[in-house]
């Protein structure tokens, strides 16, 4: 595996570890489609919240949170969609969603975790 993509799994772990934590409950991890990915969905009370996981070691490029361009909100959405399709019966109400995003940026000691509940 790419060195970039086993760092990745772990930044999702470690989010995930945090964000159990703070009461959230995992339902699923990595969930992909044809035309996008969902790192973690996870239910947070009553709510379905589909989170993206960013690191970025510098802030040279600005930092993880203005990684997540407007095309990857609209895949991110897309493969929500096709989540809610697959595990949501239709004699189920859909439940209320929505999305958070887990930044880390800079490198440790001194690395950031950072929580933004509703970013997009």
């Amino acid at each position: 595996m790419p060195r970039g993509f086993t760092r990745g799994v772990a930044f999702e772990r470690e989010a995930q570890r945090w964000l159990e934590q703070q009461g959230l409950v995992l339902v699923e991890r990595n969930f992909r489609t044809r035309g996008g990915e969902i790192d973690l969905v996870m239910r947070d009370g009553t709510k379905l919240v589909f989170i993206e996981v960013r690191k970025r070691g510098h802030s040279r490029f600005g930092n993880a949170l203005a990684s997540i361009t407007p095309k990857k909100v609209s895949r991110i959405r897309h493969a929500a969609e096709l989540f809610l399709k697959k595990n949501v019966k239709k004699s189920e109400a859909t439940p209320v969603c929505r999305f958070d995003v887990v930044t880390f940026d800079g490198d440790p000691p001194d690395q950031e975790l950072r929580w933004v509940r509703n970013a997009f």
